[in-house]
């Protein structure tokens, strides 16, 4: 590499989003450069939910395209380092972006970094080298639900996660029951803002799961169940009252793990991350809560809450950067990478 620049590509394709992004480090400052997403979202809201086949065959299409859209008018022998996700998502998916990656690393002889998924979200926030340690990251999407203790860079422990569905999988359900469409997050959201602006009460409440047990790991699976449940009981509920239960139900139960794990584990700093991120009242409630416990908050911007390609090429970058020169070196000839869909810390 060079010492006093860098071209760094980050590539994506662990769902449903086909994305490549490409950035400049010159002198200690990061330059985004581009930063290109595919959504599928339109491909997969006639299912209700995303379809793995679906998803592998768009990511094909797609995935030359967006490269060519992120390297914009840098040549691909320009780039200084590959950074790909490897895991966890899809296994169809992640393949895509990974053979796109040992392709152009072949081809250019720019190093190849393998980038855990989840580590690509903490490494979203804005101002992320202002973390100070230990820190607690809250990981939640529609696939994962994940309180991570991190106490220094790069080293992580796992104290609680989802025992079934995630928070986001969560909406989606609900959504879906309630004939609202895909993905349930946003729709859900506008429905409940809707409700609290009127600032309107309903003789409606939905169990707050696990709430009160002695540990940091949720479960949501049961939320849908318990709706079912009150609506065949009665069914004059207003559906913006309905949503904002749902959403209050769901953010209670984050916000409140969130900060036990916090005190728990003497954060200093607190990181929300995912694409359940983009929630604004999630982040209200937590940025208020952190603020009373005088812990640095730290999210991404709204549009970087999703699955997108800049985190990937800043997470791999960031930890190329802590590699010795051998290690840089062997990284060259990183052609047996594979894909691990059920990768985690």
């Amino acid at each position: 590499m060079k010492k006093n620049r860098e071209l760094i590509l980050g590539i994506e394709t662990s769902c449903d989003e086909t994305a490549a992004s490409l950035i400049k480090a010159e002198k200690g400052k990061i330059e985004i450069l581009s930063n290109v997403v595919f959504s599928q979202i339109k491909l997969h809201q006639p299912f209700g939910g995303i379809v793995p086949e679906v998803a592998s065959r768009a990511h094909l299409e797609k995935i030359i395209p967006v490269l060519k859209k992120a390297y914009g008018n840098y040549s691909p022998f320009q780039v200084n380092l590959i950074c790909v996700t490897y895991g966890p998502g899809l296994i169809t998916s992640l393949l895509i972006g990974i053979e796109a990656a040992k392709t152009l690393s072949y081809l250019t002889h720019a190093p190849l970094m393998a980038v855990n998924h989840l580590e690509g979200h903490i490494y979203s926030v804005e101002n992320f080298e202002k973390i100070i340690y230990p820190a607690m990251a809250l990981i939640v999407s529609g696939g994962h639900t994940k309180l991570i203790n991190i106490k220094k860079p790069f080293v992580y422990q796992e104290v609680g996660t989802t025992l079934d569905d995630a928070a986001g999988e969560c909406f989606d359900k609900i959504s879906k029951f309630l004939g609202l469409g895909y993905p349930g997050g946003p729709i859900i959201s506008d429905y409940a803002s809707k409700w609290r602006q009127g600032k309107k009460t309903i003789d409606f409440h939905l169990p707050r799961p696990m709430l009160k047990k002695k540990n940091f790991d949720f479960s949501f699976s049961g939320l849908k169940t318990a709706l079912i449940y009150s609506l065949r009981k009665k069914h004059s509920f207003p559906l913006e009252g309905i949503c904002a239960e749902v959403e209050e139900a769901i953010c209670q139960v984050l916000t409140y793990k969130t900060m036990a794990a916090s005190r728990e584990y003497k954060a200093n700093s607190l990181i929300l991350c995912g694409g359940v991120a983009a929630n604004q009242y999630l982040r209200k409630r937590l940025k208020e809560e952190a603020n009373k416990a005088k812990i640095n908050f730290f999210c991404p911007p709204s549009n970087l809450a999703t699955d997108n390609a800049l985190m990937i090429a800043l997470a791999g970058y960031e930890r190329f950067k802590m590699l010795s020169p051998k290690e840089k070196e062997k990284l060259k000839n990183n052609f047996e990478l594979d894909a691990k869909p059920n990768l985690y810390f």
